[in-house]
């Protein structure tokens, strides 16, 4: 009997981290059934590798998928990037447990915390749950390409059980505390792998108010550690607060929660010296491991935050650019940007009000086709305006000009540091990603996180070696999350494969398109390089192009740490 597929000739990197080796691989259903020298044996379907690499499908561990696979199924921008199991349900807002008429507040909530259009939320998803592994149920109804992993979220169960008076610093009854400990429980015996929550204060509802969950005290946390562990046990994920003063107390509930649910997963970053700086986040982290509770941090591989240019973020905040912006598409604002009168106005208004955010930590892209990521201090907006001895806004202009309307500028909120960064991301118990595919619709689009590890770090600054890159996007955030058979090539894993050219792999420049239910916009980013994205067996992506299968699964079952 034939095979179902055979990927031939192709370098296969198995994600352990080992050398690589020359083989073809043998996939039947689901599963790798062979690997090695197969020129004896035939299949139904053949990928040339030759000059290629195959490698385990990458894992995403921090997506905001979770209103988007309703309405694309494909889950762009991650499967363009070889990722084939993604994380959702991060940083604590998810959309179960809900009432019905609690549906608008979690719509609401995610568009102010993730910038995903609330119509598009409200009108693009069924909601025909009220659980969370009812909303699980529901995942699985809509068919995703790749395949979902959940976490219950802090906000919507606070928000359950406490009403409005979980948008406060306002803690918990103890009556109110073992109804949370039983939702968790309730989660995660129905497949949730963990529960997730934001403690940093830029995450607020639409009236200002912080989320809710920012607040809560040590002994909530615990209460919803015990439900987990009620459950089967779970991960704990967090976005903490360590941009204000809050930072030592942050590390205090990490250690306090590693040490009762044993597992837990954060967004970390560098923020220069002292316990924030990479020694001091290794120290942490290596300490946390050896002596009470596995800990994983999830990093950006570059500096960012948000992109500004015409497609949705204006680079000044001024009632003239304001005009500009409230045409309906990128093309007609960049017609009036060629009308010489508009010019003059928007950089008389750029010199007198300046660009919304420092010069000095806005970096252009270029207007190239392919986007320039650079992690180095030189070649902001500041440093190009007075090598020309001009405003910033004249080089913004004039690069929008250049490119018809498409340049796009990276505004550095986070890891401004990016040797530090690199650094970082090489710890042994740092995964790189972070890139809230999903989130940010349009003002971000980092799901490319990935792809720029391999290119980037990898490829041109040689700071890891192609078989760590693997491992760092395979098997070590597959384990981190307790995924089985997966992460790594091997005979009786789950044939999740990439196929792609090491050297050619690369990430594009983002467009912003309008294809959100209700014609909301939003920005995506394609990759070149891969020839193939397969999962469970199924050719998701070819060259840059779905296939149209959807084999995702909903996965709820995890080695528990």
């Amino acid at each position: 009997m034939p095979h179902d597929l055979i990927i031939r000739n192709g370098t296969v990197i198995d994600g352990t981290g080992g050398p690589s080796i020359r083989a073809d691989v043998a996939i039947d259903g689901d599963r790798i059934v062979a690997i090695g020298d197969l020129g004896g044996e035939t299949a139904s379907r053949e990928i040339d590798a030759r000059g290629l690499v195959v490698t385990p499908g990458f894992v995403d561990l921090h997506t905001h998928l979770d209103a988007q696979v309703a309405w694309d199924p494909m889950m762009t921008s991650s499967s363009w990037h070889g990722v084939t199991t993604v994380l959702m349900g991060n940083c604590g807002v998810t959309f179960a447990p809900v009432r019905p008429e609690d549906r608008t507040f979690l719509a609401e909530m995610m568009e102010s915390v993730e910038d995903i259009p609330r119509d598009a939320i409200l009108d693009g998803m069924a909601w025909d749950w009220e659980t969370y592994p009812q909303y699980l149920d529901a995942v699985e109804r809509m068919q995703p390409a790749l395949n979902v992993v959940g976490m219950v979220g802090h906000c919507a169960l606070r928000y359950h059980v406490m009403g409005e008076r979980a948008i406060s610093d306002e803690q918990a009854t103890p009556a109110e505390l073992a109804r949370m400990r039983e939702i968790a429980a309730e989660s995660i015996e129905g497949g949730a792998v963990g529960f997730s929550t934001s403690r940093i204060l830029i995450h607020t509802i639409p009236d200002g108010r912080q989320v809710p969950g920012t607040f809560a005290d040590t002994a909530e946390y615990l209460a919803i550690a015990d439900g987990m562990n009620d459950g089967g046990g779970g991960i704990f994920q967090a976005v903490p607060d360590f941009l204000g003063d809050r930072t030592m107390g942050e590390f205090g509930l990490l250690h306090a929660m590693a040490e009762r649910a044993g597992d837990v997963l954060f967004s970390g970053g560098v923020g220069g010296s002292g316990i924030a700086g990479v020694e001091g986040m290794d120290g942490f982290l290596r300490s946390t491991n050896e002596n009470v509770g596995r800990i994983t941090s999830v990093a950006q591989t570059r500096p960012g935050g948000m992109l500004v240019g015409l497609a949705q973020v204006a680079p000044v905040a001024g009632t003239a650019w304001g005009r500009i912006m409230a045409l309906p598409s990128i093309e007609e604002r960049f017609a009036a940007l060629c009308d010489p009168a508009t010019r003059a106005e928007l950089i008389e208004e750029g010199r007198r009000k300046g660009t919304w955010y420092d010069p000095a930590m806005i970096h252009p892209l270029g207007t190239e086709d392919l986007p320039v990521y650079d992690t180095t201090a030189a070649g902001s907006l500041a440093d190009l305006a007075a090598a020309a001895g001009v405003h910033p806004v004249e080089i913004v202009i004039d690069q929008l000009l250049e490119s018809e309307g498409r340049a796009l500028f990276n505004v550095w909120f986070f890891n401004r540091d990016g040797e530090s960064l690199g650094e970082y991301l090489q710890l042994d118990n740092v995964c790189p990603g972070l890139g809230d595919a999903g989130a940010h619709a349009g003002q971000i689009c980092d799901a490319d996180a990935p792809t720029h590890y391999l290119a980037y770090w990898g490829r041109e600054r040689r700071r890891v070696s192609l078989e760590k890159a693997v491992n760092d996007l395979t098997a070590k955030p597959a384990a981190v999350i307790g995924l089985a058979d997966r992460g790594t090539l091997r005979v009786g894993a789950y044939a999740d494969v990439n196929v792609f050219d090491p050297e050619r792999i690369q990430t594009a420049y983002p467009e912003y398109t309008f294809d959100f239910p209700n014609g909301k916009g939003r920005l995506k980013v394609r990759a070149t390089g891969y020839a193939a994205t397969i999962v469970n067996g199924e050719v998701v992506t070819e060259h840059g192009h779905h296939t149209g299968n959807r084999p995702g699964r909903v996965i709820r079952e995890f080695s528990r740490a």
